[in-house]
């Protein structure tokens, strides 16, 4: 099943794409597709409903939010494909790397980037991102991640590698910046996406292809990350968890790679979908 939410940036309405491919609308079933609606019964009484055809067809809409509504955080894995690693000069992790990026840095698959005021080293970075279903603490084993997991959708993890690299050591001054993490065009729950770990991962800048690389190719796992975390904070149901990027970010391929106020960028996840971003100065 693909979730998603339509309508301006405040006011998206959940959706959900039917078995012919239009977009159902989930107003009469939900407020809105946030932690409540992915830890309580809402998946399942929307798979009724889509079966039973009782959704009405949504009405017109413009833009695709993000799938989730505003998450309590955002948790990323740094450095977590081996090639990654090494185009960086970055040793690879013995454990995962893990950093919190703003969850106000959420804008729509196809919303504009905003290169940040001062910003000469504005990057580019797909990744798989999991959305987490219901609280989770203390997991005994990775095994046991899949029944916390709610559904999984693209992430582009936009960076400045000055402001991360350069400013005192602090990731996160280049993680939350302004538009810094397009997400979906859905979520597409565990069922349809099938094995996380045989997934294509590819990005393009003006026409190019930067990235292309494969799930398979994580140093830690989805399940493991999850595992991971879950022994140092507890995750919420909605929040959202950012699993690495392989090879070819612009960090690893010199300053003209870095993007710039009128690029474009196309992510796209096999089964999850593609994005498309314009972009801007801030």
């Amino acid at each position: 099943m693909r979730l998603l939410r339509v309508g301006p940036p405040g006011s998206e309405r959940p959706a959900v794409i039917g078995p012919d491919g239009r977009v159902l609308d989930l107003s009469a079933l939900t407020a809105d597709i946030d932690g409540a609606f992915l830890s309580g019964d809402g998946v399942a009484r929307v798979h009724a409903a889509v079966a039973a055809g009782a959704l009405p067809e949504t009405g017109p809409y413009e833009r695709i939010g993000a799938p989730i509504a505003r998450p309590g955080k955002i948790v990323c894995i740094g450095l977590n494909y081996s090639d990654h690693a090494e185009e960086t000069g970055a040793e690879p992790p013995t454990e995962p790397v893990m950093f919190l990026k703003a969850s106000n840095t959420l804008v729509g698959p196809d919303d504009t980037v905003l290169v940040p005021r001062g910003s000469v080293k504005t990057d580019y970075e797909v990744e798989l991102a999991v959305i987490i279903g219901r609280t989770t603490r203390y997991l005994g084993s990775p095994a046991e991640a899949a029944d916390v997991i709610s559904g999984y959708a693209i992430a582009n993890d936009v960076s400045e590698r000055e402001f991360q690299n350069e400013r005192g050591g602090q990731w996160d001054k280049g993680k939350s910046c302004e538009t810094f993490n397009p997400l979906g065009p859905w979520l597409v729950t565990p069922d349809e996406v099938g094995d996380p770990q045989a997934l294509g991962l590819r990005l393009w800048v003006n026409g190019e292809l930067r990235q292309n690389g494969d799930t398979k190719n994580q140093i830690f796992d989805v399940h493991h990350v999850i595992w991971c975390l879950s022994q140092f904070m507890v995750l919420d149901p909605g929040d959202i968890v950012n699993t690495g990027t392989p090879a070819g970010v612009a960090l690893g391929r010199g300053p003209g790679a870095y993007l710039r106020s009128g690029d474009l960028v196309e992510v796209e996840i096999d089964g999850l979908g593609q994005q498309r971003q314009k972009v801007a100065q801030a």
